[in-house]
């Protein structure tokens, strides 16, 4: 019983350590990142043309939070599941997503005459917030209860 209480509250304290790290990522995302569009979007961006920016450091500064907030993530489930299996499964995934975004972001931004600033809203939160996280979780847990 001391076991399981104690092995609860090691793995409720991971939880709370990794979802802090994420709100950290949130915290001082305009110190760490390079992201013209977080003032952009503040703003009532519907009728406002793109600001100017600088493509490569734009894509490097989503890799990266992305990548953060993905391996944040995937410790999440890991400490939820303790499955590797789904910690493979859901990386996969992570990058498919990554992958199939950020193509379609920077395709509105470089190629699209009409204004498109509400899909690149979305586009671009799906990129810099751990939002699939959202999904994963439950979608695991219902998996997980079913087999």
């Amino acid at each position: 019983m001391l076991q399981t209480v104690i092995k609860n509250k090691v793995r409720l304290m991971q939880l709370l350590f990794l979802v802090l790290l994420l709100i950290l990522i949130r915290a001082f995302e305009n110190q760490l990142f390079y992201d013209p569009f977080l003032d952009f979007f503040k703003k009532d961006f519907t009728s406002l043309r793109l600001p100017a920016l600088n493509s490569f450091s734009l894509f490097l500064s989503l890799l990266l939070r992305y990548t953060l907030n993905t391996s944040i993530s995937l410790g999440i489930i890991y400490v939820l599941f303790k499955e590797p299996a789904m910690v493979k499964f859901a990386f996969v995934l992570y990058y498919f997503f990554f992958l199939i975004l950020i193509v379609a972001f920077f395709y509105i931004v470089h190629f699209t005459s009409e204004n498109h600033n509400w899909i690149l809203f979305y586009i671009r939160r799906f990129l810099i917030q751990p939002i699939f996280l959202l999904l994963f979780v439950p979608g695991f847990y219902y998996q997980k209860q079913h087999q």
